[in-house]
């Protein structure tokens, strides 16, 4: 929470927080379970610049990037901009995001109705479709909202929560 508190200014002034929950590696490691859960901010920023953006509180909160999928304190990535499809600068839709429960999950929790840019799945059939040997629990009971115009966070009414 604290780390997406540090993208609220220069045209981020809400975002909207799945529930949080507690997963195993992808791919299997011995590495302890993370935490995950899925943003969703709007933002005139292109997809490069957020990138840059969602890397500089990465590093603010001591996250050095090194080997792919070792054990980090923090990452933030892009998994969808608007339904924008680029094989360039950030690859959007992310490309594994539609094998990960761990994303997968907490977008249903947030976008219900999403659907994947690309296969034009939907979040339920990706859902239902995910392997069978990633683990998770929910760690926290709904999605949040952040403001700068909301001391600490507030639960979200079921309306508040829309594609």
């Amino acid at each position: 929470m604290a780390a997406l508190r540090h993208l609220l200014r220069d045209g981020i002034d809400e975002i909207e927080i799945s529930r949080l929950y507690k997963s195993a590696p992808v791919p299997i490691s011995d590495q302890p379970w993370f935490v995950n859960g899925v943003a969703r901010l709007e933002t005139k920023l292109s997809p490069t610049d957020l990138l840059v953006r969602l890397h500089s509180v990465e590093a603010l909160f001591g996250r050095v990037r090194r080997l792919r999928n070792e054990a980090r304190i923090l990452d933030l990535d892009i998994v969808d901009y608007d339904g924008l499809i680029q094989s360039v600068g950030p690859i959007l839709p992310h490309p594994r995001a539609s094998d990960r429960l761990f994303v997968l999950k907490p977008i249903q929790d947030l976008a219900p109705t999403w659907q994947h840019p690309v296969s034009g799945e939907s979040i339920a059939a990706l859902v239902a479709k995910s392997p069978a040997d990633q683990s998770l629990l929910p760690i926290t009971d709904a999605p949040m909202i952040i403001s700068p115009h909301i001391s600490g966070s507030e639960t979200l009414r079921s309306e508040a929560i829309a594609v």
